[in-house]
């Protein structure tokens, strides 16, 4: 049996030895199609965009709901889309096919599925972690993981199965889903700076 590089994967025990963090910059939450056209003029000032999706969880067999949040983090920034208000606009989908803004996540083929339940879009520019991490010899693909091996810090999941699509989302549905977006947006600049042995 072939040892594990030292360094390439993290155990759940190491995880949970690190800090906790969150995100601690701007957070904007867009509940109006009508402020879209500004929120994409800005993001598209840039080259790199972190990006996640939220939805209300499912519990009973054969129940699916559409996606409810939109996650874009740009550095100090991350703007929280309500999907369930805003629609998949134009000025989404435009953003979706622009090939010259990455747009890094993870489970990213997941996300383009259930966006297309809104409005149809061929995606570009989306540079999957999971899979770059892989290149790079890591044998870690979830964000959790990526965050610790790569950040250095833990970040906190007990968000994720929360009600996406209630009235008013709380400060911790607020700041997971912020916390989400911004983590990937560091993963795909620590990956690009390329970590080697």
């Amino acid at each position: 049996m072939s040892e594990v590089n030292p360094g390439k994967t993290i155990s759940h025990d190491e995880i949970n030895a690190l800090p906790l963090k969150a995100f601690m910059g701007e957070i904007l939450l867009i509940t109006k199609a009508t402020q879209l056209p500004d929120v994409f003029a800005e993001i598209q000032q840039h080259t790199v965009v972190g990006l996640d999706t939220e939805t209300k969880p499912a519990f009973v067999k054969g129940q699916v709901f559409k996606v409810a949040l939109l996650q874009l983090a740009i550095p100090g920034k991350v703007f929280l889309i309500r999907l369930n208000l805003t629609g998949l606009s134009p000025e989404i989908t435009d953003f979706f096919e622009n090939e010259n803004v990455i747009k890094a996540g993870v489970g990213l083929r997941d996300d383009i599925k259930i966006l297309h339940k809104l409005e149809k879009f061929t995606p570009a520019g989306f540079a999957e972690l999971s899979t770059m991490a892989r290149e790079t010899g890591l044998e870690v693909e979830s964000v959790k993981k990526l965050t610790a091996l790569l950040l250095g810090f833990r970040i906190s999941k007990g968000a994720q199965t929360s009600n996406w699509e209630a009235e008013q989302l709380t400060e911790k549905q607020i700041v997971y889903a912020a916390t989400d977006a911004w983590v990937c947006l560091e993963i795909y600049k620590k990956l690009k700076l390329g970590i080697r042995d």
